[in-house]
């Protein structure tokens, strides 16, 4: 006891130990002895000196601390001191109370440098996971904390040895349902740690129910208003789904985006924001985005966002945006991830297009935002965020860019409020330079895409001063332009002009009506300038080259030619394509190119625009060939032109015409699937009624064999006898009426063949016009044609029904006569005998009473065998009408098969005009592009048509 004494700072005599020796001796003692108890205080005493002789502790005891975790599981009080000196050793988040100065580096060191020798034997790594199972709190606890600090300090080999054990991960999983908060605290963290950049160790995590116990956390621990849980869940939360498209197909799927809307039910009053709170919602507002990410493949995107829209998410971060009261940082992030949630997806577009702001009067929530990003006053990561929803409102939204371009235009402004339109041109105009890059960039956006728009924008005037006639805002651009305003500001304008006059004709005419433009843009680019005027430079050649490369000749003196001869003299054809060349190799334009959202830390750095860069990217090349072809290059690529635009209408005319078919056939075959749903409810109904048609006609037959004895033996005398109600006098009569019966039914016959044979007649027209419609184009006349012949069958089809059901009607009146005819033969033969005793008397009552019941029964038999000539009938017309939808499906197939060969025709001669266009060097659109662009304008109607 006196060494322990020693160790423990108690009172000793004679010269210390030093620790290094102490460490000796107690490793020698918890090797060595027999006795637990003995070993439990040499290893309590390594705890107590891991943290300051944290070194020698790791080099002399670290084999011994692993020799004692598999051979004294049973003491769990020894494992849990082991598991704590290995922690102490190895974790380099212990604060001590006295550090050297470069002790922390050194401590990093010593962690990894440990944690390699401790893993460098895997089964080690699977003693702990099977430690982490015990329950024991002193055993569970610290065996989460040192596989935590292992995974921080050596994580991809750790995780690598965890993946490959069997039920590796599906173990660490169960820390998520411990009732012991501290230990379901520390394993989120673990987890955290476990699911860092490796996709495989996520996917698990998430099969095994993860996403369901980190979200039953949040709520429990009260959503963003929560502690520092909720923000660890929330971070493993991002690890299991930030690019793991898996993971968040799955995440969907299961129906958890719905879980996410009670987060941003922050309440109205918005008042104590605490830090954790901001920091939680902040992260929540993340994990939306993740969702929505224009990374993400644009399907799981596109589900996603409808999914935010249709459990009301969206509807609750318009909410926020709209707040009052909200903290700066919460509201950039929530205007980014509206932005998000909305950007490509008509349908949220639509309704972030009409919340308003709560003002008085009420405004659009677009407008609110524009005048924040045209305040100079505001935040710049603010404005930038604003800027980044106003082009994801427009992105692929034709409609939206529609109503932004009509609040400029002449008729449409209204002069009582503020629209998006004005404040773009006050923008455009203003002294910020920032704001003039901002509302240039925005409305380049409205016009992306849409040569529509480009054109309707040429009718916008301004007006600049009183008493001076109004200017476009095309001319007003290019004045600006012109005056030497700001770096900023002169980009922003060139980038809104390239975006304007790039495949616009029109916008190109007139920008070169203007004298002026074409010598300053000349100009501009011949001079030797700075570095920063580089840029400038470059953007004007690109704008030059616009009006060169889109110029369909219209204006005599600025030809094609013309200002290709203007390049050679003033600038020279290797300088112009060298200026050009400027703007690809910025480096702010490569910053911009990689993501959609404005990702620049300062003002000065804004020069940019994402979807500008694709525009440089496209006409770079194409614009450098342009300027070095001839004018007979010029003109034959025109021709070449003007015929793959001819083909190209055919080919669209084709493939609209094979759109309809397709439907039509569609139609038909659900139709067609519907008539046998009904053949089959009609069959299953005929099998029952025959059924119980069957089981009456056995209770007949047997009480007709009862009737017939009795009859053997007394039978009755009289001309005033009845049978089953049947006078004799009557028989005569109905007789005659069975005769008249069937001469109507031989008449009907008749009849019934003449329409067979018109209709006959009407078929084989039919059968010619479709072949003379296979062996010509298809036309408007053939179609009404082939139409009124489809009603006139109808018709007939209808006509021959009805025919059908009333000669079914004869047939059963028929049948029933014949009944009634076997019934007044059998009274004749019955007639005739001699009177009958008392006895027969009482045997003719009986007889009478069995004869009632026979007649009721035949009722019955008569009304079910009538219901049974109806479904019949009903299935024959059914069955006939199946018949004819086949005929006709097959002939829309014959017709599209003409198509598709008339396809394959102009395909071929596309081809072979492509061909020649690469010859001479033009640029041409691979059938890709046009078959995604066509698949994109189908995805685009379907949207429009699932929102109305």
């Amino acid at each position: 006891m006196n060494f322990l004494r020693g160790v423990m700072g108690g009172p000793s005599a004679g010269p210390q130990p030093s620790g290094a020796d102490t460490i000796q001796k107690l490793c020698d003692r918890v090797a060595s002895s027999t006795l637990l108890d003995d070993r439990r205080d040499a290893v309590r005493a390594l705890k107590a000196l891991s943290k300051k002789y944290r070194l020698e502790v790791g080099i002399q005891a670290m084999e011994h601390l692993v020799h004692v975790l598999q051979t004294d599981r049973s003491d769990s009080e020894i494992i849990g001191y082991a598991l704590d000196t290995l922690y102490n050793v190895i974790s380099n988040d212990l604060e001590e109370e006295e550090q050297e100065e470069n002790s922390p580096k050194q401590g990093d060191d010593l962690g990894s440098q440990f944690t390699e020798i401790f893993i460098k034997q895997p089964e080690n790594v699977t003693l702990l996971l099977t430690l982490v199972e015990e329950f024991d709190f002193h055993v569970r606890w610290p065996g989460v904390k040192l596989l935590t600090s292992l995974l921080k300090q050596q994580g991809p080999q750790v995780q690598q040895i965890i993946l490959v054990s069997p039920m590796g991960v599906s173990r660490l999983m169960d820390l998520l349902a411990d009732s012991r908060e501290v230990i379901r605290n520390d394993g989120v963290l673990l987890l955290q740690q476990l699911t860092k950049s490796n996709a495989a160790i996520q996917k698990i995590v998430a099969f095994e129910n993860a996403f369901e116990r980190l979200l039953d956390i949040v709520t429990e621990e009260g959503n963003s208003d929560g502690g520092i849980v909720v923000e660890d869940c929330l971070l493993l939360l991002q690890n299991l789904l930030k690019n793991n498209n898996s993971n968040q197909n799955f995440f969907k799927e299961g129906s958890y985006i719905q879980r996410m809307k009670p987060w941003f039910e922050v309440g109205d009053d918005n008042c104590g924001w605490s830090a954790q709170k901001v920091t939680n919602l902040h992260l929540m507002l993340q994990l939306v985005r993740v969702l929505v990410s224009p990374t993400n493949p644009p399907g799981a995107t596109t589900s996603c966002q409808k999914a935010m829209f249709h459990c009301g998410l969206l509807q609750q971060l318009c909410t926020i945006l709209m707040a009052t009261g909200v903290p700066a940082d919460i509201l950039t992030e929530t205007i980014n991830t509206v932005s998000e949630v909305i950007r490509g997806c008509q349908m949220n577009q639509d309704y972030f297009a009409s919340v308003n702001a709560p003002s008085n009067p009420p405004r659009p929530a677009i407008v609110v935002l524009l005048m924040s990003m045209v305040n100079e006053r505001q935040p710049f990561v603010l404005r930038c965020a604003v800027l980044y929803c106003f082009q994801c409102f427009l992105y692929k939204n034709h409609k939206g860019q529609g109503e932004i371009v009509s609040t400029l235009l002449p008729s449409t402004i209204d002069g009582s409020s503020v629209s998006a339109g004005q404040l773009l041109c006050g923008g455009l105009f203003s002294t910020d330079s920032l704001s003039n890059w901002c509302a240039a960039v925005a409305l380049a956006h409205a016009l992306q895409e849409n040569a529509a728009l480009k054109e309707q924008l040429l009718r916008v005037q301004l007006a600049t001063s009183i008493g001076n006639p109004p200017v476009s805002l095309l001319q007003q651009c290019t004045n600006i332009l012109s005056q030497g305003s700001k770096v900023q500001t002169r980009v922003g304008l060139l980038m809104l002009l390239c975006t304007w006059l790039s495949n616009c004709s029109i916008a190109v005419t007139h920008f070169l009506h203007n004298p002026a433009n074409v010598p300053f843009l000349t100009g501009q680019i011949a001079e030797n300038l700075g570095e920063e005027e580089q840029l400038v430079q470059g953007l004007c050649a690109l704008l030059l080259g616009i009006s060169i490369y889109y110029n369909d000749n219209s204006l005599e003196n600025y030809r094609k030619e013309k200002l290709k001869q203007l390049i050679e003299k003033r600038i020279g054809r290797e300088n112009f394509v060298e200026k050009l060349g400027f703007i690809s190799k910025h480096e702010l334009y490569s910053r911009a190119a990689q993501k959609p959202q404005p990702g620049f830390s300062s003002p000065e750095q804004m020069m940019f625009d994402h979807e500008f860069t694709k525009l440089v990217k496209e006409l770079e090349g194409v614009i450098s060939k342009a300027i070095y072809k001839s004018s007979e290059e010029d003109k034959k690529e025109e021709e070449v032109k003007k015929t793959l635009e001819q083909h190209d209408n055919i080919v669209t005319h084709y493939k609209k015409v094979i759109r309809e078919q397709d439907q039509e056939l569609e139609e038909l075959k659900q139709q067609i699937s519907t008539l046998k749903s009904q053949n089959e409810q009609l069959q299953v109904t005929v099998t029952q009624q025959v059924s119980q048609i069957q089981q009456h006609k056995d209770q007949y037959n047997l009480l007709k064999v009862q009737l017939g004895k009795d009859t053997q033996h007394h039978n009755s005398h009289g001309d005033t006898l009845q049978v089953n109600g049947i006078q004799l006098e009557e028989v005569s009569k109905l007789r005659e009426e069975l005769e008249d019966w069937r001469n109507r039914h031989e008449q009907l016959q008749g009849q019934l063949k003449e329409k067979d044979a018109v209709i006959e007649n009407l078929k084989s027209l039919q059968l010619e016009m479709g072949t003379e419609q296979s062996s010509q184009p298809s036309s408007s006349g053939g179609v009404e044609h082939s139409t009124e012949l489809q009603k006139e069958l109808e018709l007939l089809r209808t006509q021959i029904q009805l025919q059908a059901a009333e000669i079914s009607k004869l047939q059963t009146e028929n049948q029933k006569l014949q009944a009634m005819n076997t019934a007044v033969d059998r009274v004749s033969g019955a007639s005739g005998a001699s009177k009958s005793s008392e006895k027969e008397g009482r045997l003719l009552q009986e007889l009478g009473e069995l004869q009632s019941q026979v007649k009721a029964l035949s009722e019955e038999k008569a009304s079910l065998q009538q219901q049974l000539d109806s479904s019949s009938s009903t299935v024959a017309i059914l069955q006939d009408e199946k018949s004819k939808l086949q005929q006709e499906v097959a002939e829309a197939k014959k017709e599209q098969d003409d198509l598709l060969v008339l396809l394959a025709d102009q395909d071929q001669k596309l081809s072979a005009l492509r061909s020649k266009l690469k010859d001479l060097g033009m640029p041409v659109e691979d059938e890709d592009d046009i078959e995604s662009g066509d698949q994109a304008d189908e995805d685009e109607d379907g949207d429009e048509e699932e929102q109305d």
